[in-house]
Order: C-alpha cells, then structure tokens, then sequence
C-alpha cells in the first residue's frame, strides 16, 4: 500500500492525540544531534500538555540521563527493555529477568558464537551500560549479512533486531511495542488507541507501525529506506527527514491543541 503523506491525515485524526512514543535516533535527532529546534518543540509539546515518551534502542546509561534533562514523560531503552519516568527518572524493568548479570553473559556469548561467522563484528561501546540487551555496529554491514544474523540468532532462541545504529540481540519477546503497551496499560490506561501517535524511521521500530495496536503511525521521510524490508509500514510518512520530520508532526498537533 502507498504511503500516505502527513498533510493528508484529518485534523480530526489529530485532533484528541495526548501522547507521541517516539523512536529518537533518526527520528528525533539530526545528523545525530538535538538541535534547538526540536528542543523548543519538546518544550512547546509538553506546555500543550501533549505527553512525549522516547522509545529507544539505546542502552539504560544513555537514557537515564536524557529522562532527567529532557521536558518528556519518560523513556523506554534497549527496544522495550525498561522504562524512565518523571519526576524520579525511576527505573523499571519491563521484561522478566532474575539476574541480570548471568543474562548479560548469556548475551556476550551469543555475539562471540556470531563472531565465529563474522569475525568483522564489532561490539558497540555501549554494552557496559546496558541491562537487557547487547548491541554491535550495524555500520559496514549488508542487507544479506543482517538476514543472517537475524536468523541464526532465531534459531538459537534469541530475537534480533537493527536500526540505523546498532545490531540488538535480546529476548524473542522484547520489542518496542511489547514496552510500549505495557507503559500503556500501567500509565495510561485512561488513554484509547486513537489517542497516541507512534514514530519512527527503522526497522527496530517496526512494532510501533503495527496498525492493530497503534492506529495512528508516522515514519519520518528516511523510513523510506527500509520500506521494503518493514512487515508494519507506518500510515503515514512525512515530507521531511529526522528531527525535521518529528518537528512537522510535532506542528501539526500543535497547530490543533
């Protein structure tokens, strides 16, 4: 199906959103930063008491600390791992684990079996500050090289997922949208469907344009990239890239608030 432009969604559409999860690498950022556009965006979003909650593959360290400098709700890390939330910037779990550090090695042990196969693979910097998931560089890697990771990770009884940053190896169960709707339910169960927008430009944000749960679903214009290899493609697409892209969803909700 053709995706369809964000100029064309009904203000009436728009009109009862309270809440934007949102990937933020290529989605938020620009040319890997914030800029003061989009920071201004954020605090002009949560003055309309529109509700923004990052849903990121970025570890737990990384995230900690935006939650306490950004004007957001909260932030989920490592593709639906734990949340962060306002005013405590807390920590939660999201996914069933007893010890963390036993899984950890589990995980390292799935990237040392991968680089038995890809010995180019290269772990991300990160991994010391994550909990639920292990990450390597998705730079230098080809579409094929990806699929095979992915499924040698799946038949091994682990999930795989990549954006435009990192590789993730996980649990099979733990996405974006498995995080998204717990938050949902824990949180905001006073809120319907049809008022949360999800956004995203990858493929590890593939669950959040799963029109069953998430109605209203927007890719940022370099979402195109991936849209032949996305199962959920988003319903709508805007016309510019990145943050800007965020920034013309952004306005629009703003323009009706």
């Amino acid at each position: 199906m053709p995706l369809l432009p964000l100029s064309s969604i009904a203000a009436s559409d728009l009109n009862g959103i309270r809440l934007v999860a949102t990937d933020m690498d290529g989605t938020l950022t620009t040319a890997e930063r914030f800029t003061p556009a989009l920071l201004q965006t954020l605090e002009q979003l949560a003055a309309a008491n529109i509700h923004v909650l990052i849903v990121t593959g970025r570890s737990a360290g990384w995230v900690s600390g935006l939650v306490h400098y950004l004007p957001i709700w909260g932030a989920i890390a490592e593709n639906g791992g734990l949340v962060y939330t306002q005013p405590s910037a807390a920590e939660t779990l999201l996914v069933d684990i007893a010890d963390i550090a036993a899984h950890r090695q589990a995980l390292a042990a799935v990237f040392q079996r991968l680089q038995t196969q890809f010995s180019h693979l290269q772990a991300a910097q990160d991994n010391r500050f994550r909990l639920t998931d292990w990450t390597f560089d998705v730079q230098g890697l080809a579409v094929d090289e990806i699929e095979h990771l992915s499924h040698l990770c799946q038949a091994w009884g682990w999930g795989f997922t990549y954006s435009n940053v990192q590789c993730h190896i996980k649990r099979r169960s733990q996405d974006k949208a498995v995080g998204l709707l717990q938050v949902l339910r824990q949180h905001f169960s006073h809120y319907t469907p049809d008022q949360i927008v999800t956004v995203g430009d990858s493929p590890n944000d593939e669950s959040l344009f799963d029109p069953l749960h998430f109605p209203h679903s927007v890719g940022v214009a370099n979402v195109l990239t991936y849209r032949d290899r996305l199962a959920h493609q988003p319903a709508y697409v805007t016309t510019a890239a990145a943050g800007e892209g965020f920034r013309e969803l952004a306005q629009r909700l703003l323009a009706i608030a």
